[in-house]
Protein backbone atom coordinates (compact mmCIF):
# COMPACT_ATOMS: atom_id res chain seq x y z
CA UNK A 1 0.00 0.00 0.00
CA UNK A 2 2.65 2.22 0.81
CA UNK A 3 4.61 2.05 -2.10
CA UNK A 4 1.49 2.60 -4.55
CA UNK A 5 0.48 5.47 -2.39
CA UNK A 6 4.39 6.59 -3.41
CA UNK A 7 4.52 5.86 -6.90
CA UNK A 8 0.64 7.77 -7.53
CA UNK A 9 1.81 10.77 -5.72
CA UNK A 10 5.44 11.21 -8.44
CA UNK A 11 2.93 10.00 -10.88
CA UNK A 12 0.80 13.36 -9.71
CA UNK A 13 3.69 15.89 -9.22
CA UNK A 14 5.11 14.81 -12.41
CA UNK A 15 1.69 15.70 -13.98
CA UNK A 16 1.35 19.35 -11.97
CA UNK A 17 4.85 19.84 -13.56
CA UNK A 18 3.74 19.54 -16.97
CA UNK A 19 0.65 21.06 -16.75
CA UNK A 20 2.89 24.05 -15.06
CA UNK A 21 5.41 23.85 -17.86
CA UNK A 22 2.35 24.20 -20.50
CA UNK A 23 0.50 26.74 -18.84
CA UNK A 24 3.02 29.26 -17.14
CA UNK A 25 5.40 31.92 -19.10
CA UNK A 26 7.89 34.62 -18.52
CA UNK A 27 7.86 37.81 -20.33
CA UNK A 28 11.40 38.75 -19.96
CA UNK A 29 11.88 43.41 -19.96
CA UNK A 30 13.37 43.36 -22.76
CA UNK A 31 10.01 41.37 -24.58
CA UNK A 32 6.61 42.22 -25.26
CA UNK A 33 4.18 39.07 -25.60
CA UNK A 34 1.01 38.23 -27.57
CA UNK A 35 -0.85 35.37 -26.58
CA UNK A 36 -3.10 33.71 -29.69
CA UNK A 37 -5.91 31.12 -29.36
CA UNK A 38 -5.93 29.25 -32.08
CA UNK A 39 -4.09 31.71 -34.71
CA UNK A 40 -6.32 34.35 -32.89
CA UNK A 41 -4.71 37.68 -30.97
CA UNK A 42 -6.41 37.17 -27.73
CA UNK A 43 -4.50 39.23 -24.75
CA UNK A 44 -1.78 41.88 -25.24
CA UNK A 45 1.37 41.21 -22.38
CA UNK A 46 4.13 44.15 -22.62
CA UNK A 47 4.81 44.07 -18.50
CA UNK A 48 7.12 41.41 -17.55
CA UNK A 49 6.92 39.16 -15.19
CA UNK A 50 5.30 35.45 -15.07
CA UNK A 51 2.22 34.82 -16.56
CA UNK A 52 -0.42 31.87 -18.07
CA UNK A 53 -2.25 30.41 -20.78
CA UNK A 54 -4.09 27.66 -21.75
CA UNK A 55 -2.16 24.52 -22.67
CA UNK A 56 -2.84 23.17 -25.82
CA UNK A 57 -5.15 25.97 -27.23
CA UNK A 58 -3.44 29.36 -26.87
CA UNK A 59 0.72 29.94 -27.82
CA UNK A 60 2.50 32.97 -26.88
CA UNK A 61 4.54 35.21 -29.78
CA UNK A 62 7.39 37.62 -28.27
CA UNK A 63 8.65 40.74 -29.69
CA UNK A 64 11.18 42.60 -28.93
CA UNK A 65 10.83 45.88 -27.01
CA UNK A 66 13.98 47.25 -27.40
CA UNK A 67 15.56 49.47 -30.17
CA UNK A 68 16.67 47.82 -33.71
CA UNK A 69 18.34 48.78 -36.34
CA UNK A 70 17.95 48.27 -39.72
CA UNK A 71 21.08 48.69 -42.08
CA UNK A 72 20.59 49.21 -45.68
CA UNK A 73 22.57 48.63 -48.55
CA UNK A 74 24.48 51.64 -50.67
CA UNK A 75 22.06 52.85 -53.26
CA UNK A 76 22.53 55.31 -56.27
CA UNK A 77 20.54 58.25 -56.73
CA UNK A 78 20.20 61.41 -59.02
CA UNK A 79 20.17 64.88 -57.11
CA UNK A 80 17.64 67.00 -58.49
CA UNK A 81 21.31 68.72 -60.38
CA UNK A 82 21.16 65.74 -62.20
CA UNK A 83 23.89 64.47 -60.16
CA UNK A 84 24.75 60.80 -59.08
CA UNK A 85 25.13 60.21 -55.67
CA UNK A 86 25.60 56.58 -53.84
CA UNK A 87 23.88 57.10 -50.49
CA UNK A 88 24.54 54.38 -47.18
CA UNK A 89 22.01 54.55 -44.73
CA UNK A 90 20.55 53.48 -41.52
CA UNK A 91 17.84 53.60 -39.26
CA UNK A 92 16.79 52.86 -35.70
CA UNK A 93 13.35 51.36 -34.94
CA UNK A 94 11.42 49.97 -32.87
CA UNK A 95 7.79 47.97 -32.33
CA UNK A 96 5.36 49.86 -30.92
CA UNK A 97 2.05 48.53 -31.70
CA UNK A 98 2.90 44.12 -31.29
CA UNK A 99 -0.65 43.20 -33.01
CA UNK A 100 -0.81 45.43 -35.45
CA UNK A 101 2.74 44.15 -36.36
CA UNK A 102 1.64 40.76 -36.21
CA UNK A 103 -1.04 41.36 -38.26
CA UNK A 104 0.70 43.28 -40.85
CA UNK A 105 4.36 41.06 -41.24
CA UNK A 106 4.15 38.48 -38.56
CA UNK A 107 7.81 38.37 -38.00
CA UNK A 108 11.07 40.57 -37.28
CA UNK A 109 12.65 39.35 -41.07
CA UNK A 110 9.34 40.51 -43.05
CA UNK A 111 9.55 43.52 -40.78
CA UNK A 112 13.15 44.54 -41.82
CA UNK A 113 12.50 43.68 -45.74
CA UNK A 114 9.27 46.03 -45.45
CA UNK A 115 11.42 48.94 -43.58
CA UNK A 116 14.45 48.69 -46.37
CA UNK A 117 11.87 48.94 -49.27
CA UNK A 118 10.56 52.32 -47.32
CA UNK A 119 14.05 53.73 -46.61
CA UNK A 120 14.79 53.24 -50.22
CA UNK A 121 11.51 54.73 -51.55
CA UNK A 122 12.28 57.99 -48.87
CA UNK A 123 15.75 58.43 -49.96
CA UNK A 124 15.22 58.59 -53.51
CA UNK A 125 12.34 60.71 -52.74
CA UNK A 126 14.07 63.34 -50.66
CA UNK A 127 17.67 63.37 -52.10
CA UNK A 128 16.05 63.23 -55.52
CA UNK A 129 14.13 66.94 -55.01
CA UNK A 130 17.51 68.59 -53.31
CA UNK A 131 20.60 69.48 -55.01
CA UNK A 132 23.91 67.67 -54.57
CA UNK A 133 25.61 70.42 -52.20
CA UNK A 134 22.25 70.21 -50.27
CA UNK A 135 23.05 66.66 -49.44
CA UNK A 136 26.66 66.63 -48.73
CA UNK A 137 27.18 70.02 -46.86
CA UNK A 138 24.06 72.42 -46.45
CA UNK A 139 20.66 70.75 -45.88
CA UNK A 140 22.18 66.89 -44.42
CA UNK A 141 20.82 67.04 -40.99
CA UNK A 142 16.84 68.44 -42.10
CA UNK A 143 17.27 66.05 -45.02
CA UNK A 144 17.72 63.01 -42.53
CA UNK A 145 14.16 64.30 -40.31
CA UNK A 146 12.29 64.55 -43.58
CA UNK A 147 13.65 60.73 -44.77
CA UNK A 148 12.52 59.97 -40.89
CA UNK A 149 8.99 61.60 -41.16
CA UNK A 150 8.37 60.31 -44.36
CA UNK A 151 9.35 56.49 -43.49
CA UNK A 152 7.41 56.72 -40.29
CA UNK A 153 4.07 57.61 -42.00
CA UNK A 154 4.31 54.19 -43.50
CA UNK A 155 5.77 52.47 -40.54
CA UNK A 156 3.02 52.90 -38.53
CA UNK A 157 0.73 51.14 -40.65
CA UNK A 158 2.67 47.93 -39.79
CA UNK A 159 3.24 48.44 -36.06
CA UNK A 160 6.36 50.09 -36.59
CA UNK A 161 8.34 53.68 -35.44
CA UNK A 162 11.07 54.90 -36.74
CA UNK A 163 13.28 56.62 -34.60
CA UNK A 164 15.88 57.74 -36.57
CA UNK A 165 17.56 57.73 -39.66
CA UNK A 166 21.02 58.76 -40.64
CA UNK A 167 23.08 58.82 -44.06
CA UNK A 168 26.26 57.65 -43.37
CA UNK A 169 27.74 58.59 -46.71
CA UNK A 170 26.71 60.14 -49.82
CA UNK A 171 29.69 60.61 -52.33
CA UNK A 172 29.85 60.69 -56.06
CA UNK A 173 30.07 57.17 -57.93
CA UNK A 174 33.19 55.39 -58.61
CA UNK A 175 33.82 56.43 -61.56
CA UNK A 176 33.21 59.81 -61.46
CA UNK A 177 35.02 60.10 -58.14
CA UNK A 178 38.16 58.86 -60.38
CA UNK A 179 37.70 61.77 -63.01
CA UNK A 180 37.68 64.34 -60.12
CA UNK A 181 40.17 62.94 -58.82
CA UNK A 182 42.37 63.02 -61.88
CA UNK A 183 40.99 66.51 -62.88
CA UNK A 184 41.73 67.82 -58.97
CA UNK A 185 45.52 66.10 -59.39
CA UNK A 186 46.16 68.03 -62.87
CA UNK A 187 44.77 71.38 -61.18
CA UNK A 188 47.54 70.96 -58.23
CA UNK A 189 50.11 70.05 -60.79
CA UNK A 190 49.73 73.31 -63.13
CA UNK A 191 49.42 75.15 -60.07
CA UNK A 192 52.42 74.03 -58.72
CA UNK A 193 53.97 74.40 -61.63
CA UNK A 194 53.21 78.13 -61.95
CA UNK A 195 54.45 78.30 -58.28
CA UNK A 196 57.90 77.04 -59.68
CA UNK A 197 58.15 79.31 -62.64
CA UNK A 198 57.11 82.26 -60.31
CA UNK A 199 59.67 80.67 -57.43
CA UNK A 200 62.46 80.28 -61.08
CA UNK A 201 61.86 84.20 -62.26
CA UNK A 202 61.77 86.02 -58.80
CA UNK A 203 65.14 83.93 -57.94
CA UNK A 204 66.75 84.79 -60.88
CA UNK A 205 65.89 88.35 -60.80
CA UNK A 206 67.39 88.42 -57.03
CA UNK A 207 70.52 86.53 -58.71
CA UNK A 208 70.72 89.34 -61.40
CA UNK A 209 70.12 91.96 -58.67
CA UNK A 210 72.56 90.26 -56.14
CA UNK A 211 75.38 90.14 -59.20
CA UNK A 212 74.98 93.86 -59.65
CA UNK A 213 75.10 94.66 -56.75
CA UNK A 214 78.58 92.56 -56.81
CA UNK A 215 79.73 94.25 -59.90
CA UNK A 216 79.09 97.77 -58.27
CA UNK A 217 80.21 96.74 -55.10
CA UNK A 218 83.70 95.76 -56.98
CA UNK A 219 84.16 98.49 -59.25
CA UNK A 220 83.75 101.02 -56.38
CA UNK A 221 86.47 99.18 -54.52
CA UNK A 222 88.40 99.20 -57.43
CA UNK A 223 88.44 102.85 -57.95
CA UNK A 224 89.31 103.24 -54.29
CA UNK A 225 92.32 100.81 -54.67
CA UNK A 226 93.28 103.10 -57.39
CA UNK A 227 92.61 106.05 -55.51
CA UNK A 228 94.57 104.86 -52.65
CA UNK A 229 97.32 103.41 -54.91
CA UNK A 230 97.94 106.77 -56.58
CA UNK A 231 98.12 108.46 -53.44
CA UNK A 232 100.80 106.08 -52.28
CA UNK A 233 102.89 106.13 -55.31
CA UNK A 234 102.47 109.96 -55.14
CA UNK A 235 103.46 110.27 -51.50
CA UNK A 236 106.28 107.39 -52.30
CA UNK A 237 107.76 109.99 -54.89
CA UNK A 238 107.56 112.58 -52.61
CA UNK A 239 109.37 110.70 -50.15
CA UNK A 240 112.23 109.54 -53.13
CA UNK A 241 112.29 113.14 -54.38
CA UNK A 242 112.48 114.46 -50.50
CA UNK A 243 115.35 112.00 -50.40
CA UNK A 244 117.39 112.59 -53.33
CA UNK A 245 117.39 116.64 -52.22
CA UNK A 246 119.06 115.69 -49.26
CA UNK A 247 121.85 113.17 -49.98
CA UNK A 248 122.42 112.67 -54.03
CA UNK A 249 125.20 110.50 -53.12
CA UNK A 250 122.86 107.42 -51.09
CA UNK A 251 120.42 107.67 -53.59
CA UNK A 252 122.73 107.44 -56.58
CA UNK A 253 123.97 104.27 -54.12
CA UNK A 254 120.76 103.28 -53.67
CA UNK A 255 119.45 103.00 -57.08
CA UNK A 256 122.54 101.34 -58.09
CA UNK A 257 121.81 98.26 -55.49
CA UNK A 258 118.55 98.28 -57.44
CA UNK A 259 119.90 97.82 -60.55
CA UNK A 260 122.59 94.99 -59.50
CA UNK A 261 119.91 92.95 -57.82
CA UNK A 262 117.91 93.55 -61.12
CA UNK A 263 120.79 92.55 -63.53
CA UNK A 264 123.06 89.86 -61.04
CA UNK A 265 120.40 87.36 -61.17
CA UNK A 266 120.71 83.89 -61.00
CA UNK A 267 120.83 82.21 -64.50
CA UNK A 268 122.44 81.63 -67.51
CA UNK A 269 122.70 85.67 -68.42
CA UNK A 270 126.36 86.56 -69.40
CA UNK A 271 127.24 90.33 -69.99
CA UNK A 272 130.34 91.21 -71.49
CA UNK A 273 131.56 94.75 -69.69
CA UNK A 274 135.20 96.38 -68.58
CA UNK A 275 136.06 95.95 -65.61
CA UNK A 276 136.69 99.78 -65.15
CA UNK A 277 132.92 100.02 -66.24
CA UNK A 278 131.03 102.59 -64.73
CA UNK A 279 128.34 99.75 -63.91
CA UNK A 280 130.80 98.50 -61.12
CA UNK A 281 131.58 102.01 -59.59
CA UNK A 282 130.40 100.43 -56.53
CA UNK A 283 132.91 97.67 -56.48
CA UNK A 284 135.80 99.13 -57.14
CA UNK A 285 134.79 101.85 -54.41
CA UNK A 286 132.80 102.47 -52.01
CA UNK A 287 132.49 106.02 -52.90
CA UNK A 288 131.43 104.94 -56.20
CA UNK A 289 134.45 106.80 -57.92
CA UNK A 290 135.24 105.80 -61.17
CA UNK A 291 138.74 104.20 -62.53
CA UNK A 292 141.19 105.72 -64.52
CA UNK A 293 139.79 104.19 -67.61
CA UNK A 294 136.83 105.06 -67.45
CA UNK A 295 136.90 108.23 -68.40
CA UNK A 296 137.94 106.33 -72.19
CA UNK A 297 134.00 105.11 -72.33
CA UNK A 298 131.18 107.23 -73.63
CA UNK A 299 129.58 108.52 -70.90
CA UNK A 300 126.02 106.76 -70.10
CA UNK A 301 122.45 108.26 -70.85
CA UNK A 302 120.77 108.15 -67.68
CA UNK A 303 117.09 107.47 -67.88
CA UNK A 304 114.53 108.36 -65.68
CA UNK A 305 112.53 105.75 -63.93
CA UNK A 306 108.89 106.11 -63.78
CA UNK A 307 106.55 104.95 -61.55
CA UNK A 308 103.53 103.44 -62.21
CA UNK A 309 101.69 106.59 -61.65
CA UNK A 310 103.45 108.51 -64.12
CA UNK A 311 106.09 111.02 -61.54
CA UNK A 312 109.11 111.34 -62.79
CA UNK A 313 111.80 109.78 -60.44
CA UNK A 314 115.27 111.73 -59.87
CA UNK A 315 117.84 110.07 -62.32
CA UNK A 316 119.90 107.53 -60.55
CA UNK A 317 123.42 106.58 -61.55
CA UNK A 318 123.32 102.66 -61.59
CA UNK A 319 120.04 103.09 -63.65
CA UNK A 320 121.10 103.73 -66.68
CA UNK A 321 124.58 101.71 -66.72
CA UNK A 322 122.48 98.53 -66.99
CA UNK A 323 122.02 98.61 -70.29
CA UNK A 324 125.86 98.96 -70.93
CA UNK A 325 126.43 95.32 -69.87
CA UNK A 326 124.36 94.40 -73.25
CA UNK A 327 127.17 96.08 -75.65
CA UNK A 328 130.97 95.20 -75.00
CA UNK A 329 132.99 98.10 -74.06
CA UNK A 330 135.46 99.22 -76.93
CA UNK A 331 138.50 99.71 -74.79
CA UNK A 332 137.83 96.20 -73.31
CA UNK A 333 140.37 93.42 -74.67
CA UNK A 334 137.30 90.75 -75.19
CA UNK A 335 137.04 89.87 -71.85
CA UNK A 336 133.77 88.60 -70.42
CA UNK A 337 132.32 89.05 -66.77
CA UNK A 338 130.01 86.59 -65.81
Amino acid sequence: MKRAALTLTLLLIGILAIAAYLTLFTVEQTKQALVLEFGKPKRLITDPGLNYKIPLIQNVVFFDKRLLDLDSAPQEVIASDQKRLVVDAFARWRITNPLLFYQAVNNEFSARQQLSNFLEAALRRVLGAASFEAVVRDERFELMNKITSEMNDKAKEIGINVVDVRIKRADLPEANSLAIYRRMQTERQREAAEIRAEGEEASRRIRADANRQVTVVKADATGESERIRGAGDAEKNRVFADAFGKDPDFFAFYRSMQAYEGALKSGDTRMLLSPDSQFFQYFNDSDGASGGSSSRLPKPTQTEDKDPSGASAAPAEGAGMVREADVTDPGSSGASAP
